[in-house]
């Protein structure tokens, strides 16, 4: 039934949009019909230039989260795991954290040139906080019963960390991969877009607006990567439903203690 609410609110969206376009109640010039719209994206996959962008974004995008996720989940363990640590280094989080990644493109542009390494490094930046802080602030959620219980039955640390902490954390962290995986997604195509010098699908949305004025093209490209955007956050959410629930840390116990 929320399903069918959804699909009536879009398309109720979509005709409200043609309707107002098809009217010229909107230039639609700079905002075409979405039927338009939906018939260029079709064509988008014919088009070798959005090919190349569009797998450019995409394989920066997964090198740039995986980074993310190795550097955000490390340090958040640490900082959780050594309080004095956590409470020196959360000011410097605190600072870098709203930090938006397309104001350091300068810096990043005369450390790395224009190439792929620059959207790579300025959208790992972007996606680390999520997971760093969730994994940091999961590691003071994790049940004291659970982790009392293994330290009665003299349960190795790694089979704790293995058992208990991780399992305990896992929603969390999951849940930060999930936010990161949309900063990352915005961070790539904003920086593609801003930076240029390297292809991806915000290069070829700024190419096709500003050379050529097909601003159909440019919400078709954009109507991709959405789409893209969902998918990758649906499949986390499936993830985290069906192998990472909230309510594993009696059974995480009970394993570790068995």
């Amino acid at each position: 039934m929320s399903l069918v609410r959804k699909l009536v609110g879009l398309v109720g969206f979509l005709l409200v949009w043609e309707a107002a376009s098809r009217l010229s109640l909107v230039d639609p010039r700079v905002l075409p019909p979405p039927s338009d719209v939906l018939v260029r994206f079709g064509l988008l996959f014919a088009d070798r230039s959005f090919v190349a962008g569009a797998i450019s974004t995409v394989l920066s995008w997964l090198i740039a989260l995986v980074c993310a996720c190795v550097v955000g989940v490390v340090l958040g363990l640490v900082l959780g795991s050594v309080p004095l640590l956590r409470l020196i280094s959360m000011p410097v989080v605190e600072f870098l954290r709203p930090l938006p990644a397309v104001a350091l493109i300068p810096l990043a542009i005369a450390l790395f040139g224009t190439d792929a390494q620059t959207k790579i490094t300025l959208a790992a930046f972007a996606a680390t906080w999520p997971i760093l802080l969730n994994t940091s602030y999961a590691l003071g959620e994790v049940d004291p019963r659970l982790l009392e219980t293994a330290r009665c039955f003299r349960v190795s640390r790694w089979r704790v960390l293995t058992g208990v902490t991780l399992p305990s954390i896992g929603p969390f962290v999951v849940t930060g991969v999930r936010i990161s995986a949309s900063i990352t997604l915005i961070a790539i195509v904003g920086t593609e877009f801003l930076a240029g010098g390297s292809i991806g699908l915000g290069q070829y949305a700024f190419l096709q607006g500003t050379s050529g004025g097909r601003m159909d093209v440019v919400l078709a490209a954009t109507v991709f990567a959405g789409l893209f955007g969902c998918l990758v956050n649906a499949g986390f959410l499936t993830v985290q439903r069906r192998w990472v629930s909230w309510g594993r840390d009696s059974s995480s116990g009970a394993e570790v203690a068995a």
